[in-house]
């Protein structure tokens, strides 16, 4: 980097490799030429007369090219690697904050009657909007969750997340005395986000038409889809891992896997992961409908989202947010946790093919679910219950079931529709309720299926007694984000 300046020790280092190195490439052109040769041939041709090696004053070159690296013992830094075979990973609580409850059980109650979250937008005037409809949190409070001065400055997104992420470590039985006696070095945030901020960033955008001096002076950090993350941390003292990861609608699936593989590399014992989104504002709702993403579906909000229908005339947009707490198994035993479920593994790939329509052949969903298959260490036949990511689009929905097995499926986007970065994580949700009650939810609205589609495998209008071994959640986002992640009954 311009600028830096190597510390004193550093380059004494570096200048006394480099002065051996050539005193022994010195050494070896003379007894090279001794015997008449050289390497690569004569040791003189392409060398200035006079030429230097660049680490030690006087030294001559042999001509020979280096490239002088110091490695430590590779047997001393294998050994300091963590034994991650047996490292496990079990969700210990569930967070959510989403169009049909704010609660993990009757979240998932309302979603096996069958209960719509989709309504007519009353956050803001959208009358003018061909479409005026979206799965719209009507209550919600921070009280008790987000100190008051930080809730009046912070955009929805992190209000959401940061409520979400606490109610899964009340869900967990993460006490204040739990809290004490944890290492909070070993402790952990991945929380993403599709859109972040958009709101305050909105608003600092229209202060700025006015003048800087009407902005928000803390617009650019509320803004970062990071500084969920960021501030969760600071209020619980977490000081390992702490970022976020924004690919789209996939975001959620993304941050678990990743939150998982930090416990497993034993890197972590405890981590709080998943999406947080808050999207419906005036810019969110017409960015969407300008690229004609959403339905228009306006006179029967309730029957908007139908994933697989054949008419569905685009997605409904949600927010919320889904946080699960992750952690490792001795752990979680240790301190008497309930265990919800195991994480088995998951997946990501990239379509590498169009920034918003799926592969005609669907290659990149396949791959995924084969590799999380692959790092779960389950076959394909094992997995009887799929949470689809469906959204009711015409391509998505058809590329993604003809990737599936024949089990149970269903969409719960047909009832929340689709939170962007936070669909995976309350469909995470979802499927950890569905292996703790046996109960999988209905697909609603699915009142004229596509024709390619198999309603056999389906979950009808009704909820179905469902044993699940292996649940497989999928969600994939624009850009040709692909990712799937497998939970299962903890034995």
């Amino acid at each position: 980097m311009a600028g830096v300046v190597a510390p004193p020790l550093c380059t004494w280092l570096v200048a006394a490799c480099l002065s051996a190195a050539c005193g022994d490439a010195a050494g070896k052109e003379k007894q090279l030429r001794r015997h008449g040769g050289a390497m690569f041939g004569s040791s003189r041709r392409g060398r200035p007369p006079g030429a230097r090696c660049r680490g030690g004053r006087g030294a001559r070159s042999g001509g020979i090219p280096m490239a002088i690296a110091l490695h430590p013992e590779r047997g001393a830094v294998e050994s300091k690697k963590p034994d991650i075979k047996q490292r496990r990973v079990v969700v210990t609580g569930m967070g959510v904050v989403t169009p049909l409850g704010h609660d993990p059980d009757e979240f998932y109650n309302n979603l096996l009657q069958g209960v719509s979250g989709i309504s007519e937008i009353e956050a803001f005037d959208c009358s003018k909007y061909p479409t005026r409809i979206a799965g719209e949190i009507k209550s919600f409070s921070t009280d008790g969750w987000v100190a008051p001065k930080l809730a009046k400055r912070m955009d929805k997104f992190m209000l959401y997340l940061i409520t979400a992420g606490k109610k899964a470590l009340e869900n967990g039985g993460i006490t204040e005395e739990v809290m004490n006696e944890l290492d909070k070095s070993r402790c952990g945030v991945l929380v993403g986000s599709a859109m972040g901020g958009m709101k305050i960033f909105s608003d600092a955008i229209e202060a700025l038409r006015v003048s800087y001096k009407k902005m928000n002076p803390f617009c650019v950090p509320f803004a970062t889809t990071n500084m969920g993350s960021a501030i969760l941390a600071m209020d619980l003292g977490w000081m390992g891992p702490n970022y976020s990861i924004s690919t789209a609608c996939a975001t959620s699936n993304f941050c678990i896997l990743n939150a998982a593989n930090h416990i497993r590399r034993g890197e972590t014992d405890v981590m709080l992961c998943g999406g947080s989104d808050a999207p419906i504002i005036p810019i969110g709702l017409g960015g969407f409908v300008a690229c004609r993403a959403l339905s228009q579906r306006n006179n029967d909000p309730a029957k908007a989202s139908r994933p697989w229908d054949v008419d569905r005339d685009g997605f409904v947009m949600g927010e919320g947010a889904g946080v699960l707490l992750l952690e490792e198994l001795e752990h979680a035993k240790q301190r008497g946790a309930q265990i919800y479920a195991e994480f088995l593994g998951g997946s990501f790939t990239c379509d590498a093919y169009h920034m918003t329509e799926p592969h005609p052949e669907g290659r990149g969903v396949i791959l995924c679910i084969e590799n999380a298959l692959a790092d779960a260490g389950v076959a394909k036949e094992d997995i009887n219950y799929v949470n689809a990511h469906a959204t009711s689009t015409q391509m998505g929905d058809l590329k993604e079931f003809e990737a599936l097995n024949r089990c149970f499926v269903n969409s719960t986007k047909s009832m929340t529709g689709h939170l962007l970065g936070a669909a995976g994580g309350i469909e995470a949700v979802a499927a950890i309720q569905a292996i703790r009650t046996g109960w999988v939810h209905p697909n609603i609205n699915l009142d004229n299926p596509e024709k390619n589609v198999d309603v056999s495998i389906l979950v009808g209008s009704q909820k179905e007694r469902c044993d699940v071994k292996v649940a497989l959640s999928n969600s994939f986002g624009f850009g040709g984000h692909n990712s799937s992640v497998l939970f299962a009954p903890f034995k």
